[in-house]
């Protein structure tokens, strides 16, 4: 039996779908409240209720299972409660840890984020060795995140049989919130992107990256980091992409960064104050400030990782968008 959390997300639901595609016993974990409509068309799941901040819950959760895929996250921007992320990435991450060592599951792969990767100061692209510390981590979410790889790592060093993988941005079908990356196709699409700018992202397809997870179990080694990312593109080629895919224009501005900051701080502190998402997120921009280029050579080398062009998940998504109603 395999436990996957996270499975009625975007990631962990294509891990869970690359699972059952080949044959295995697949457990997911799923609160009481949780949104089930990505499991529905999943045959033989047996799903397990509990929550990342429940101990006594994930520890019946892990009993019997051999392996773990722990994709879950608070995986939001701009969050009017801090506290709340931590207690769920870090705490909550430590838990499950805790419990899988105690039920005796004997592989883990822990998912954690390409944001948790360095980036060189020269401009060369960031590595699984690219020295990085918790003062460069930009926001709430990345803070956690790396806090809690941090612990994973050290629980590594302990004896813990855990590889992580750090997903760059996973685009594809079934993005269903959708992720910061969809939401940014989805304005594409709504004709909300006016403007561009100076910024970059590494795109890889959310089935490789999916399959990168279960390379990780198979072939990485204990304690490892494994960035599982694609292709570098700036913003503005991204856009070129989808207006290509799509038919409709691509920005023609690019806009200054300072600009972008005060309208990212603007709306992101009015939306909190009246509870609502930012349209423009402030934690978002101030990410975007450098270029999230990486070098994914490593899982290549290690894992065999697949590598799909970006022009076919982003078509997948777009179509994907459009035929469940969110264009």
């Amino acid at each position: 039996m395999i436990l996957v959390t996270g499975a009625t997300g975007f990631l962990g639901n294509h891990v869970a779908r690359a699972l059952v595609a080949e044959g295995e016993a697949v457990r997911v974990l799923v609160r009481a409240s949780s949104n089930l409509k990505l499991l529905e068309d999943l045959p033989g799941l047996e799903h397990a209720t509990g929550d990342l901040r429940d101990r006594a819950s994930l520890l019946r959760a892990a009993k019997g299972c051999s392996r773990l895929f722990h994709v879950a996250a608070d995986y939001r921007f701009d969050v009017a409660d801090p506290e709340e992320t931590y207690r769920t990435n870090v705490e909550g991450t430590k838990h499950l840890m805790e419990a899988a060592a105690e039920a005796g599951v004997a592989r883990i792969v822990y998912t954690s984020t390409v944001g948790c990767i360095g980036l060189p100061a020269s401009g060369a692209l960031g590595t699984e060795e690219t020295p990085v510390a918790l003062k460069d981590m930009v926001g709430t979410y990345k803070r956690t995140k790396f806090q809690a790889e941090q612990a994973v790592l050290e629980m590594a060093a302990q004896g813990l049989p855990v590889v992580i993988v750090n997903p760059t941005a996973p685009v594809g079908e079934r993005d269903l919130r959708p992720t910061p990356t969809g939401e940014m196709i989805l304005r594409f699409l709504r004709r909300k992107m006016p403007a561009v700018i100076d910024t970059g992202l590494n795109l890889i397809d959310v089935r490789d990256c999916a399959k990168g997870h279960l390379l990780a179990c198979e072939r990485g080694r204990t304690g490892q980091r494994y960035i599982l990312g694609c292709k570098n593109l700036p913003l503005v080629e991204i856009a070129r992409t989808l207006a290509r895919i799509t038919g409709l224009p691509a920005p023609k501005v690019e806009l200054p960064y300072a600009v972008a900051w005060l309208a990212g701080w603007f709306d992101t502190t009015i939306s909190l104050r009246r509870d609502k998402t930012p349209s423009i997120s402030f934690e978002a921009v101030r990410m975007a400030r450098k270029r999230m280029f990486v070098d994914a050579a490593k899982a290549v080398r290690e894992l065999a990782l697949p590598q799909t062009p970006p022009e076919e998940p982003l078509a997948r998504a777009v179509d994907w968008f459009r035929a469940n109603g969110y264009v």
